[in-house]
């Protein structure tokens, strides 16, 4: 057998280390050293593998300080340096145990190493040390962990036995790389590499080589075949089956389209429907508020109408009033009610703007107090919390109203009692008046009807009702309002917001 030439073709087609470094991740020393052509310059190629080795050694990249130096050893003993080439080797393997690096990996570092030494006792024909160094690679290479390692020691296994003439291990060897790559499907490589031995064996005259090589690959050729077209017909199978897979989805693809567009005809008939009821309900709409405002416009006429009736009786009162005697009581009301009267129907009725003015707040609001001082029952205390600042107010509007509430709350409120004034400032432009008493307060019943005029017969000679809705009306003049405030429960408080 022609051992260079078959050893070769397997270095051709079974070395199956991943070379993990990228080109770009070479230095420069590196892709220096790996363009020289050692056929012609293999003294400088090997000193640029070895101070590559050097420089990726300072730099802690030892897998690839490991490659350059294998690189370097294999010129070295293509020149018989051996010795060179051992000592490289074995500093090669002193800077793999130095480095920081786990044993799987320290392991798969080693074994290129131990390779090369491997390579040197083959070539020496020193078939003991080369058989040592084989045992250490078994080890090393269960020891990485790594199955392309695993792989590449299925071949230098194969050229250790054929080299030192142990054809029927070196074929065991073959037939277990060979099993490996059918496994794998990589048919065209171990056609290849069985015409190899059986060429190899004719140009040695080993006649039992061929023969067994001949017969192993009948016999191979013939379960390939049969796994080949249990492939072809498999892969068919696949094909058919994605296909109909194919077809059947756009089938269903089919059917949701034809299910969307009748969707959307429904939906667009719907639609139409819609808006024709939708058309006639805004038609509807349309009238309904057309006749709604002119009633409303009615209503306001004629409430403009009945206020200014109620005004022009009241005014046309006033003359007779005058003339009795306002010292009895009832006259005195009578001519009170018909004032207030008048006072709403102008509140209501006019349109006039409102002037403010800036109005210091302590001594507005102590001067309210000292007017209902006299008028307060035994033992109410009398108290007022303004900050001290100025608002732009009307002043004779908030004035009557405050004046009006502080005199209710002198009537309703009980010896030792208490009445408060406070005012805040609730924003920018928003102010707040708080009138509060600890009397009995107004019946739940009551609340929401005080502000409202005219709601039932009354003594007039016991008050008319109309205090209440004539602040409420001057509130709503200054852009405010005039309510109860809902959470006191102590009695009575009065809320008089402003908006300037």
């Amino acid at each position: 057998m022609n051992t260079k030439l078959f050893i070769l073709l397997l270095n051709l087609l079974f070395c199956c280390v991943v070379v993990n470094a990228q080109n770009d991740q070479k230095s420069d020393l590196h892709k220096r050293a790996e363009a020289v052509d050692p056929v012609h310059n293999i003294a400088n190629a090997r000193s640029m593998f070895i101070h590559a080795f050097n420089d990726y050694y300072n730099k802690g990249q030892i897998m690839l300080g490991v490659e350059c130096a294998v690189k370097a050893t294999a010129l070295y003993y293509r020149e018989n340096y051996y010795k060179e080439a051992f000592d490289l080797l074995r500093r090669a393997d002193e800077v793999i145990n130095a480095a920081s690096a786990s044993g799987s990996e320290k392991a798969a570092m080693h074994y290129p190493v131990t390779k090369e030494r491997l390579q040197m006792y083959i070539k020496l024909r020193k078939s003991d040390s080369a058989k040592d160094q084989l045992t250490i690679l078994e080890g090393l290479a269960s020891q990485s962990g790594q199955e392309s390692v695993k792989n590449d020691l299925l071949y230098t296994k194969a050229i250790y036995y054929y080299t030192f003439g142990m054809n029927a291990q070196g074929n065991a060897v073959f037939k277990e790389m060979a099993d490996k790559l059918t496994a794998k499907k990589d048919y065209d490589k171990v056609d290849e590499v069985y015409k190899t031995l059986i060429a190899n064996g004719r140009r040695s005259n080993n006649a039992n080589m061929v023969a067994q090589s001949y017969s192993n690959y009948l016999a191979w050729k013939d379960s390939t075949n049969a796994m080949k077209h249990a492939d072809e017909i498999k892969a068919l199978k696949q094909q058919i089956a994605d296909n109909e897979a194919s077809i059947s989805e756009k089938d269903s693809s089919l059917t949701t389209r034809q299910l969307i567009i009748i969707g959307l005809c429904i939906l667009a008939a719907a639609l139409a429907a819609a808006l024709a009821v939708g058309a006639f309900v805004l038609l509807r709409y349309i009238l309904l508020t057309r006749k709604q405002k002119k009633t409303i416009r009615l209503a306001n006429e004629s409430n403009a109408l009945k206020a200014k009736f109620i005004s022009n009786i009241s005014a046309q009162l006033d003359p007779t009033l005058r003339n009795l005697d306002s010292s009895i009581p009832e006259v005195k009301a009578l001519m009170d009610f018909s004032q207030h009267i008048q006072t709403l129907s102008q509140l209501e009725n006019s349109t006039d703007s409102i002037e403010l003015e800036d109005t210091q707040m302590p001594p507005f609001c102590e001067g309210l107090m000292d007017q209902i001082r006299d008028k307060v029952k035994s033992g109410v205390t009398l108290s007022v919390n303004a900050p001290n600042m100025s608002a732009s107010i009307h002043r004779d509007y908030v004035s009557h109203i405050l004046l009006h509430l502080l005199n209710n709350a002198a009537i309703y409120t009980p010896e030792g009692g208490t009445i408060s004034l406070d005012f805040k400032k609730r924003g920018p432009h928003a102010y707040q008046f708080l009138v509060s008493d600890t009397g009995e307060g107004i019946p739940e019943e009551k609340r929401e009807d005080i502000f409202k005029p005219f709601l039932e017969i009354r003594d007039l000679t016991t008050g008319d009702g109309l205090g209440l809705p004539i602040c409420k009306q001057m509130a709503l003049k200054m852009n405010g309002d005039l309510d109860l405030d809902p959470k006191f429960t102590r009695g009575t408080r009065f809320m008089l917001d402003l908006h300037t």
